[in-house]
């Protein structure tokens, strides 16, 4: 008996999910365990398997396309079995969007008429090959994107998991590659423009298809996509045409890479090309052979790529500086604000007018962490920072003080059991808070690599959304710009925050008598409605017991 198998929930907050790739199409013969297809979740690019076994009948949500939790993926059943009614029985409009592979050519005649084009968002009613891209929410907090940099253009070809754009979102500049094969017809949005989550950013299909009218049919809700006026759209093929010589330049190197073609998920080559990886080195140990997740995770070799890159990329950087207008002159000039900097605005301002906040400052002595440090690095391939050892530190005080590790929410207040720390990051274009998931199970030596680690992959916008999910308490560190003491505003959902200033030598009193040391100040910023006075107050103070003493954290 045909059986329907529904969107997955591939995570604890997955609302949607993206076809991003299907290994199956419809007739192939399915058996459990079989890989189906790879789904994007709001947080990473995963495969799905299958728990049944099978013919595949019917395809419900395409590739490229968004479908909530629980739609119909696909039916599963015996070979040239009746599966309409079940769909029927499922919801109704799951029926208009059948796989292409499965419809009569007499019933793909039918969908070429004009009037009923309006009616179709979905592939259903595109012409054959042809691919909507829409703009992609790659935060859980992103509404909008704004389109920095277009790596493509119309007329170009396109391959399976080739960059088509950096996409600024509210937290980074991410790179968006293309899930489909093609020529790209049609750019819904130009650089520098923004447009909400779903708006069409891209119409792929093959090279000389009329996609006229398709970017007005398929809006969303009101979407304000950027529209081609008629006349773009009438000289789109001249400007192909025009194009030709690159465009055959791509197809000699798209033939290249067709035919020593190497299987891999879209997330095992993003993953390969972040960590500097050739993927003809790795060897796959997913379905056939194909490369995945963790054969790239699993890869011994020294990813030494990303970090040159960033050496070469440094001096380009250094080379922009100010023109300033002669004596005398008054000049302005109007910068418009990145989806970061309108995050950040918007946030804080949140934060700061919601939360009755409130900050208590103390000082510590740092000689005993100075020498603590020192010891500690002198060990092989060891290196922590004071700044590792501040957070090490506020790990193991929120163990035992949990109402610093709060959320506050109107009718409750939510205790994490859990404590991942957030660290306050400065990127070119503002402030980013990558996340060290459970960080009271860290040595300071792992706490130390990761915060390299995720402090990188920020200043080079290559944070994934769920690299920065999850914070249950903040540290922010301007002590290496020799800032002795700020309050920060809080990081919400947090309850507080640590401001971490510099080291500075000054004489202090110890033991009676006026001797040269080393102090830090911190000062934390707490929301009053979780957590009072007195329970910062104590936080501090262990915190403090902590530092003083860097012996007691390793009990």
């Amino acid at each position: 008996m045909a059986k329907i198998i529904t969107m997955p929930r591939l995570s604890d907050t997955m609302t949607e999910g993206t076809v991003a790739t299907w290994l199956k199409k419809v007739g192939d013969k399915i058996t459990e365990g079989d890989i189906l297809a790879e789904i994007e979740t709001d947080k990473a690019t995963m495969e799905f398997e299958s728990f049944d076994a099978g013919t595949l009948l019917y395809i419900g949500v395409q590739e490229g396309e968004t479908a909530a939790v629980d739609s119909v993926l696909a039916v599963i059943g015996k070979e040239g079995e009746d599966y309409k009614a079940l769909l029927e029985g499922k919801g109704g409009d799951t029926e208009k969007e059948e796989s292409k592979e499965e419809q009569p050519k007499a019933e793909e005649k039918k969908e070429e008429p004009k009037e009923e084009k309006p009616a179709a968002k979905k592939s259903g009613g595109l012409p054959a090959g042809v691919k909507v891209v829409t703009m992609p929410r790659l935060s859980d907090t992103m509404t909008e994107g704004t389109v920095a940099t277009w790596l493509k253009k119309v007329g170009d070809k396109v391959n399976e998991g080739d960059i088509l754009a950096e996409i600024e979102t509210d937290k980074a500049t991410m790179e968006f590659e293309s899930f489909n094969a093609g020529t790209l017809l049609y750019i819904g949005i130009e650089e520098g423009q923004s447009a909400p989550v779903d708006s069409v950013l891209a119409i792929i299909g093959p090279e000389g298809t009329d996609v006229s009218g398709i970017a007005e049919n398929y809006y969303k809700d009101g979407g304000e996509a950027a529209e081609s006026s008629e006349d773009e759209k009438e000289t789109a093929p001249a400007e192909t045409k025009a194009e030709q010589p690159k465009a055959e330049e791509s197809k000699e190197s798209s033939d290249v890479a067709d035919n020593g073609r190497i299987f891999a998920s879209p997330l095992a080559r993003k993953l390969a090309k972040e960590k500097g990886i050739d993927l003809n080195k790795v060897k796959g140990t997913g379905e056939n052979g194909r490369i995945v997740r963790k054969d790239i995770e699993g890869y011994k070799e020294e990813a030494a790529q990303p970090a040159a890159a960033l050496q070469q990329a440094a001096p380009a950087k250094a080379a922009a500086a100010p023109v300033y207008t002669p004596a005398g002159e008054v000049s302005t000039e109007e910068v418009k604000n990145n989806q970061m900097r309108k995050t950040i605005a918007r946030r804080l301002a949140e934060s700061k007018f919601t939360a009755p906040e409130y900050s208590l400052t103390v000082e510590l002595d740092m000689d005993a962490a100075i020498a603590s440090r020192g010891v500690i690095n002198s060990l092989p391939d060891t290196k922590v920072s004071f700044n590792d050892m501040v957070i090490k530190a506020c790990a193991m005080a929120l163990r035992k003080h949990p109402q610093i590790n709060t959320v506050w929410k109107d009718d409750v207040t939510v205790y994490n059991k859990h404590i991942s720390i957030g660290v306050a990051v400065a990127v070119e274009d503002g402030l980013v808070v990558p996340v060290l998931k459970f960080t009271d199970m860290m040595s300071l030596s792992q706490i130390g690599a990761n915060v390299k680690d995720l402090a990188s992959k920020a200043r080079n916008k290559k944070l994934a959304p769920a690299d920065m999910e999850g914070s249950t308490f903040t540290v922010s560190n301007l002590g290496m710009f020799g800032i002795q003491e700020f309050t920060s505003i809080i990081n919400q959902p947090n309850s507080a925050i640590l401001s971490v200033g510099a080291i500075i030598e000054k004489p202090v009193v110890k033991n009676g008598q006026i001797v040269v040391g080393n102090t830090m100040t911190v000062t934390l910023t707490c929301d009053h409605r979780t957590i009072d006075g007195a329970t910062g107050a104590q936080f501090l103070q262990t915190l403090k017991q902590y530092i003083e003493n860097p012996v007691t954290m390793l009990a």
